[in-house]
């Protein structure tokens, strides 16, 4: 005789329980990880596109109208949505185009979530509001270049994205002259991955892009790492004496490394608010 065996109805439950209770806690994080390597296959294949196309204009100033009277109310800017329109649509493929006032139809979050994922601000609808300094700094004139506080316009993409547009048509086109980013940047995108839809923050499905001077222009797409580094500086200024950013990078993590000057650049227009 044989004894046979098997499992109760509540050994059954608790054992379906606890795989349930292992799979609401790793399904998540599992979940971002997907949801992030997809993000970063989206976002090196936007950068391609926007720099090939900006790579066939022979111009990037000069689009639209801008004139500032002395009162708000005396401003004509057709910049942003004319360089949509007269320019980038022309080399890029654009499903619909929405002005400085209408963003949201195209798909512009009203709200961004910044890298750090503790402040949640305006999402920025004319240059100034990228960067206070871009305008409130040193203004240029001439062949040097100026910067002007158009209106953000906005796109969106084959592909689902969507794209605000910041321009600045008084563009510089010397990239060997002493590096001023607020007249040398011409064009810069904030875009959003998948339209409206969360988590809305930088560094996930936010980012930018950024095209710099006129003439033989630049495109650069910097991704910032958030992380608090204080721990590296004095562990690495004890050992050696000094700081040392890119071994403080390195120290971070080995993929990790300093920007160039446009990236760099890049940083600076995008600046979060103090």
């Amino acid at each position: 005789m044989k004894k046979k065996t098997g499992f109760t109805l509540a050994e059954i439950l608790i054992t379906l329980a606890i795989i349930g209770i292992v799979a609401a806690i790793t399904l998540p994080s599992l979940l971002v990880n997907v949801n992030e390597k997809a993000w970063d296959a989206q976002k090196k294949a936007l950068h391609a596109r926007l720099a090939q196309a900006i790579g066939q204009m022979n111009t990037l100033g000069g689009y639209g109208t801008y004139t500032k009277g002395e009162n708000d109310d005396e401003t004509v800017d057709t910049s942003a949505e004319s360089f949509i329109l007269d320019a980038l649509s022309k080399v890029y493929k654009i499903n619909n185009v929405c002005g400085p006032d209408k963003l949201s139809s195209c798909g512009i979050p009203s709200k961004i979530t910044t890298l750090d994922a503790v402040s949640e601000i305006n999402f920025p609808t004319k240059i100034s509001e990228l960067n206070t300094k871009l305008i409130n700094g040193q203004h240029f004139e001439g062949e040097d270049g100026d910067v002007a506080d158009t209106k953000a316009a906005a796109f969106e993409t084959v592909n689902g994205e969507s794209i605000a547009v910041f321009y600045n048509p008084l563009c510089s086109s010397d990239s060997t002259a002493y590096h001023y980013t607020q007249n040398k940047m011409c064009v810069n995108f904030v875009y959003d991955l998948n339209g409206s839809e969360g988590p809305n923050q930088v560094g996930k499905d936010v980012g930018f892009i950024t095209a710099l001077y006129n003439k033989n222009s630049v495109v650069v797409a910097p991704a910032p790492y958030n992380t608090d580094y204080t721990s590296e500086v004095s562990q690495y200024s004890i050992a050696q004496g000094k700081v040392d950013a890119s071994t403080i990078c390195k120290t971070i993590g080995e993929d990790l490394r300093l920007p160039d000057r446009d990236e760099l650049a890049s940083l600076f227009v995008n600046a979060p608010p103090n």
